[in-house]
């Protein structure tokens, strides 16, 4: 079994929608392929369990609780599930392999931060006015 002490973290989100010129059967076998595939690098401790997404959601802001989903169906997230890599390049690489790609859906990988939000330094949420540069 592999190290982790030296890997990062990375969410990994499941986007799109399955190609409609697939079979069931065909669908079916790439599920079971991409879950033989996830064990068997959950167990080499390259990716710890994450699980698929409900289609029902609710979007909450200050104006209120907005019934979902959001997306289109090509930016539809179907699940999350955590790599672990030492880099985001190795974390792509790892992915490239994952059977699902083949009946159309695609992947983002995300690192996970450590460190606490902080209005001083920029992340996702800072206003692009706030931006340097």
């Amino acid at each position: 079994m592999s190290t982790t002490s030296s890997l990062n973290e990375y969410l990994l989100l499941s986007r799109g929608q399955w190609d409609a010129d697939k079979s069931a059967q065909e669908i079916q076998a790439t599920i079971d392929a991409f879950y033989a595939w996830h064990g068997r690098l959950v167990a080499d401790g390259r990716f710890k369990p994450g699980q698929r997404l409900a289609k029902a959601a609710k979007l909450v802001t200050r104006s209120g609780i907005t019934d979902g989903p959001f997306t289109e169906s090509k930016e539809v997230i179907g699940g999350y599930w955590f790599v672990l890599a030492p880099n985001l390049e190795e974390a792509a690489r790892i992915v490239a392999a994952n059977p699902c790609l083949a009946c159309g859906l695609a992947f983002e990988i995300r690192p996970i931060e450590a460190e606490q939000a902080s209005a001083y330094r920029e992340s996702n949420e800072t206003p692009a006015r706030w931006r340097e540069g």
